[in-house]
């Protein structure tokens, strides 16, 4: 089988294609959606490198891979013929899976009982650092909601994955015997506390 470019020019001007092939500007608020979703599965793709076979490297492979699924729907718009063409599509289960998760590890970690910064064990940090990609990619399919149809469950899912992603962070630190970093509130000076003018 004769192998395709990876490249083919056709972006050389600031545009791409849609599943659907309907062409846009690259900075599109659909493409920088799910370019976003990328990144957020790239950032956990750094952290599960990092981690050993268990239970909580499988879960996040599987996420990637919803991550990817999420991708397809948001680059294929709604009104697309293609759309019966999609992967299977992220629903009310799959971010109720994340909420069984997310109690299933804060169960094992210490009660939060100051603000936490990202930091101490190495694979933890990689976690923080997935957390707040994915975040950033929450914000950038908010945008796009607010001018086209994106279903609530891809919203739910994101919104339930950085909590996901938190928590993960502090059970990595927890196991690796690390304390977590906590925020510590400087003390105000003298210019802090005099009224202006």
């Amino acid at each position: 089988m004769k192998k395709s470019k990876l490249y083919t020019g056709h972006g050389d001007r600031g545009q791409t294609s849609l599943f659907g092939g309907e062409r846009v500007a690259k900075d599109h608020p659909r493409v920088d959606a799910y370019g976003l979703l990328d990144q957020t599965s790239a950032a956990i793709g750094f952290l599960v490198v990092s981690l050993p076979q268990g239970e909580m490297r499988d879960e996040l492979q599987q996420v990637q891979n919803a991550l990817f699924d999420m991708g397809a729907e948001l680059a294929t718009p709604p009104d697309s013929r293609l759309q019966y063409k999609l992967p299977r599509v992220i629903e009310e289960e799959d971010w109720r899976r994340l909420e069984r998760l997310l109690d299933e590890y804060d169960a094992q970690v210490p009660p939060l009982r100051s603000f936490v910064l990202p930091g101490g064990d190495e694979t933890a940090a990689r976690a923080h650092l997935a957390r707040t990609v994915c975040r950033t990619a929450e914000r950038a399919v908010v945008r796009l909601a607010h001018e086209e149809e994106v279903r609530t469950d891809v919203l739910t899912y994101l919104n339930r994955l950085s909590d996901f992603l938190f928590v993960c962070a502090r059970l990595l630190n927890h196991r690796a015997g690390v304390d977590e970093v906590t925020w510590t509130q400087r003390p105000r000076t003298d210019s802090a506390t005099e009224p202006a003018g």
